[in-house]
């Protein structure tokens, strides 16, 4: 049996905004990545720049999986800042079946090329708050 198997590609322009995105720095940012099924791709949804956790609650559609790497201005109780950069894979319960599976098949290649080893997942939008990142990276 073969290691794994490919369910669709990743587009040049994801490749791209994953290597810009990793060497910006500042605010709080969001690049958020969905496959695109007729041309089996991943590709860019949206980039979006100083936005919060529950900002981006309202701008990801709440019954479709999406992809997001987010990058995190974090204060700790020291005062220093850190940037760390989370992948989430957000795959709501009541999203059609076939995309779940293009989704769950595709995390770990898209893993893999953002380079991320923070990976988390989450079922209900309104999970996705500060308070539940900052709890995951402590």
């Amino acid at each position: 049996m073969s290691e794994s198997t490919t369910i669709c590609d990743i587009s040049d322009d994801v490749k791209e905004e994953l290597r810009k995105f990793r060497f910006s720095k500042g605010q709080n940012a969001a690049l958020i990545l969905k496959v695109d099924r007729e041309k089996k791709l991943i590709v860019v949804d949206e980039l979006i720049e100083d936005v919060t956790l529950e900002d981006l609650q309202e701008q990801l559609p709440s019954h479709q999986p999406r992809y997001i790497i987010y990058s995190y201005k974090m204060l700790h109780d020291d005062q220093r800042v850190s940037l760390p950069m989370v992948f989430i894979y957000f795959t709501p319960r009541d999203s059609q079946v076939d995309l779940q599976v293009m989704y769950a098949g595709m995390k770990v290649a898209l893993q893999k090329e953002a380079d991320l080893t923070r990976v988390y997942e989450i079922r209900d939008l309104d999970d996705l708050t500060e308070d539940w990142l900052k709890s995951k990276l402590k």
